[in-house]
């Protein structure tokens, strides 16, 4: 068998085949570069939420001493 005898048309699809690959390669390292963009934001992410729920605890713990520092019994004049 000779595989140097083949067909134009066969020749078309490799080619054909070829270009497929090459977008599917060009596609995979888009994917790979978004993919570390979004785990870079998704950490940011984290991190401000983290930051977030501290600033949110020590605001609580504030409020917690400015309550109980108030005098228990007010009456309305």
């Amino acid at each position: 068998m000779n595989f140097f005898n083949y067909s134009g048309a066969m020749e078309a699809d490799i080619k054909n085949l070829e270009a497929k690959i090459g977008k599917l390669i060009s596609l995979c390292v888009n994917l790979r570069e978004e993919n570390a963009q979004l785990l870079d934001d998704l950490a940011q992410a984290q991190q401000d939420a983290d930051a977030l729920k501290s600033n949110m605890q020590q605001a609580s713990d504030k409020l917690e001493v400015l309550l109980e520092s108030m005098p228990q019994n007010v009456e309305a004049v």
